[in-house]
């Protein structure tokens, strides 16, 4: 076996080759982690150019569909000016209708209702006088029967 002295190697030039093989070992693995990382950023690169191509068809779309959307928006505007409209003309002829119709209308109502509680009113007095009548007349006969009893 040869030793180091015997080779010609020094403690030094070993170290040397040591480093230099630690220091190729270490370009080694950095060149592999650099090659990947180039790989990743050709991904990234072609995701990009695909959410790009698919993104810009899909914003037009969305510009016509914002573009649909404002146009039936302004159709409801219209038909809300007009319900609008409408609301307020009902209102102004309900307040003709009370005004020329209700008040005689309220005015005929109150006036059946009166001669409808004085008919029944005066009904109830007929019927009251009739009934003190008959009691009257059987208390009468009562008592001639009483008095024809006792003689």
């Amino acid at each position: 076996m040869t030793t180091l002295a015997s080779s010609g190697l020094s403690a030094g030039d070993v170290a040397g080759i040591i480093a230099a093989v630690f220091w190729a070992i270490l370009v080694c693995f950095i060149g592999y982690g650099i090659v990947k990382l180039g790989k990743v950023f050709g991904e990234a690169g072609k995701l990009v150019a695909g959410v790009t191509d698919q993104t810009v068809p899909l914003l037009g779309e969305v510009t016509t569909s914002v573009v649909h959307v404002n146009t039936e928006l302004e159709r409801v505007d219209a038909i809300t000016a007009n319900v609008q409209t409408v609301t307020t003309n009902v209102s102004a002829l309900t307040s003709v209708f009370a005004a020329t119709l209700g008040s005689p209308v309220i005015k005929v109502a109150a006036f059946s209702y009166g001669v409808r509680r004085a008919l029944s009113e005066r009904r109830e007095e007929e019927v009251r006088k009739r009934v003190k009548r008959e009691m009257k007349a059987a208390k009468t006969t009562l008592k001639r029967a009483a008095k024809k009893a006792s003689s």
